[in-house]
């Protein structure tokens, strides 16, 4: 699997149970959410404005994307949580399956980022992120076309220490389920 194809199997629509262990406050959240993946042209505006935040050709990106999503969380009064992000992954091209994933909005702290990812032997697409504050491990996998699962660390800014531990199954909805 490369790239191109994990973006390809993430378009669509899923519903998502995650299972968070926030360690710093010793508490356990749920959240249920939907999520939105649609795929973006090559050169549609916030495509090429993010690429040009981090003064990269825009001709380098594939596969650019649009994550939205809008959840509740079992956190005490919490409100629902919303919001969409863009993401423009640019592979390197001297290492097969490697490269920086741009995001208008990061996962650890609310300010764009640009982590690094590669897919391993396994197809696990793997994407770590450091931030000023914090530092976030993703993995995502494929169990069958429909299902997959996600499992997040967010880390102390020198990688030492977990601050939170998440696991998340998400089913795609089908359009007659949705």
């Amino acid at each position: 699997m490369d790239i191109r194809e994990f973006v390809a199997g993430s378009i669509g629509h899923w519903r998502s149970q995650r299972s968070a262990h926030h360690l710093a406050f010793g508490h356990f959240e749920a959240v249920q959410s939907e999520i939105d993946i649609t795929d973006l042209a090559l050169d549609a505006p916030e495509v090429v404005a993010l690429c040009q935040a981090y003064s990269i050709d825009p001709k380098e990106a594939i596969a650019p994307f649009r994550m939205s999503w809008v959840g509740q969380s079992d956190w005490e009064d919490s409100e629902e949580i919303k919001g969409n992000c863009v993401l423009v992954p640019i592979p390197d091209p001297e290492r097969p399956n490697c490269g920086k994933l741009l995001r208008e909005r990061g996962y650890a702290e609310e300010v764009a980022a640009i982590g690094e990812y590669h897919i391993t032997e396994d197809n696990t697409f793997v994407l770590v992120t450091n931030y000023d504050r914090a530092s976030a491990e993703e993995k995502i996998w494929f169990v069958n076309p429909n299902v997959r699962c996600r499992v997040s660390l967010i880390k102390t800014s020198a990688g030492t220490g977990v601050i939170t531990a998440s696991f998340s199954s998400e089913i795609r909805q089908s359009s007659q389920s949705a």
